[in-house]
């Protein structure tokens, strides 16, 4: 009888705990990934280190705090009370968002070419400026020469809509009107050279603080002006799609931009 009762009283301590323990996790879930662009943000360590050990663990404890929660909202809730409740709930939505994250990017990876460089004139990349060169070089990571038939195939196979865009301006207007777009973008102008027909810019993520850099070329065409763009991660082999989607939104807004 002392036994039974001892191990009832051990396992109604360990109902009413839970709730505790699985906001202990969803914490230590949402410590790890604010470490992940802090750190390397801060130069504490490797991006890599952020990407594939702080993201991880942080989906680890993610999820461990939506099993402890979910158990504990289905099996205990007589025993944590309306407290209990509301805790465990609290710790299984944070779980689940915390979670989310690496997986969403995890499975972004999945979708996407393991490639960092995109371009609307594979046969004739435009080329970045020397000054770009060096700040690449200081990155210590990718270079700024185009990799060539393998990367062009890739891309192709992933982003057949990427082109280069035609419109009906001429070399000059064509060229004021891509430099104010790549502004409205919200980039950073490295360099802007009517006479080349050239602008160069970078852009920033948000949350990591990644740095990729662009080349917008403007040349005369038949119809009135080609525009080409390139866009270039400095560092890691895969962008999650980023310059992609980059290229594309900026071509889109252009070419509004060029009707109106």
């Amino acid at each position: 009888m002392t036994i039974a009762t001892t191990s009832r009283k051990a396992s109604r301590s360990l109902v009413q705990h839970a709730p505790v323990l699985a906001f202990a996790l969803a914490g230590t879930a949402v410590v790890l990934l604010a470490l992940a662009p802090l750190g390397w943000r801060a130069g504490w360590w490797h991006f890599r280190v952020s990407l594939l050990t702080l993201l991880p663990w942080a989906a680890y404890f993610g999820v461990a705090a939506l099993i402890v929660s979910a158990v504990t909202i289905v099996l205990g809730p007589s025993r944590i009370g309306w407290r209990g409740i509301a805790i465990a709930a609290a710790a299984f939505a944070i779980g689940a968002l915390i979670a989310y994250v690496p997986w969403h990017y995890d499975q972004l990876r999945r979708t996407v070419p393991p490639i960092h460089d995109i371009t609307t004139d594979a046969e004739h990349p435009p080329t970045f400026s020397a000054a770009i060169a060096a700040l690449r070089t200081e990155e210590h990571d990718n270079a700024t020469a185009y990799d060539g038939s393998k990367l062009a195939e890739l891309q192709r196979q992933a982003y057949p809509d990427i082109a280069p865009l035609i419109v009906s301006l001429a070399p000059d207007a064509a060229f004021n009107r891509a430099l104010d777009t790549a502004r409205q973008m919200g980039w950073t102008i490295v360099a802007a050279d009517d006479k080349s027909g050239e602008i160069e810019a970078s852009d920033q993520s948000r949350w990591m603080g990644f740095t990729d850099d662009i080349v917008i070329r403007v040349a005369k065409a038949d119809a009135g002006s080609r525009i080409d763009l390139r866009s270039s991660s400095r560092l890691g082999r895969s962008d999650f799609g980023v310059n992609a989607a980059r290229v594309r939104a900026y071509l889109a807004r252009l070419r509004a931009d060029a009707a109106g």
